[in-house]
């Protein structure tokens, strides 16, 4: 009777021992698996496809302190590229449970924060900004900041030029695109009529060369005609 009471309790033994070897194979095998599940939601988060990632990185989840980087990293998702601040929250308040104080707890604490208000904000009727955009909005800011100093710097040097260009008129003066009309007044003479237009009374033989058919003597002009000033 010893002996059958002893035999029992060794094959019991060795049946729970084998039965603690294969949980101990099984969680050998689940966390290769699991590491490559994480692999491949990286990825597909990388390649935008985050939808992919949000279900993979959920089937790698099983309630251990494995799971609190895998829950971080749905959260981010969830946040910055899904814009649910109520997913990310409940995924942050999982990371935070499961490692409490791990590297991240400080960050993950400050983004539960933050979450919160969106929320309130999401409730009050007022819009919610992610972090991804309003990265993309400081980048499209500064961009029109560049594009407008640029603009400016343009204009200010357009306005240079002109200013040059008045305080020196005789070297960038362009030439006139055409002849003008001038109406003899009483007393003008040639070199009266040159100073006027060209600033000088030496062009005067331009204006009677241009005039040859209406100008008799050069030193006579009679008031009310009209020359052609080249």
């Amino acid at each position: 009777m010893f002996r059958s009471l002893q035999s029992l309790n060794t094959v019991a033994g060795a049946w729970l021992l084998s039965i603690l070897l294969a949980f101990a194979g099984c969680d050998r095998m689940v966390t290769p698996r699991n590491a490559q599940i994480v692999k491949d939601a990286d990825a597909k988060s990388a390649q935008g496809d985050f939808l992919r990632a949000i279900g993979l990185y959920e089937t790698a989840l099983d309630g251990t302190a494995r799971s609190a980087d895998i829950h971080y990293k749905l959260a981010l998702l969830y946040d910055d590229k899904m814009n649910d601040p109520l997913n990310a929250l409940h995924h942050f308040k999982r990371c935070l449970t499961l490692n409490p104080n791990g590297a991240r707890a400080n960050e993950v604490k400050d983004f539960m924060k933050r979450d919160e208000i969106a929320l309130l904000t999401n409730l009050s009727g007022d819009s919610v900004v992610t972090r991804a955009e309003a990265a993309r909005l400081r980048n499209e800011n500064l961009n029109l900041r560049k594009e407008i100093e640029a603009r400016s710097s343009k204009l200010r040097s357009t306005t240079d030029k002109s200013q040059s260009r008045d305080a020196h008129p005789g070297k960038t003066a362009a030439k006139p695109s055409g002849n003008r009309t001038y109406v003899v007044q009483r007393g003008d003479t040639l070199f009266s009529i040159s100073r006027k237009f060209y600033k000088s009374s030496a062009r005067w033989k331009e204006i009677r060369d241009a005039n040859k058919r209406k100008i008799d003597d050069p030193e006579k002009l009679e008031p009310g005609e009209s020359l052609t000033i080249p």
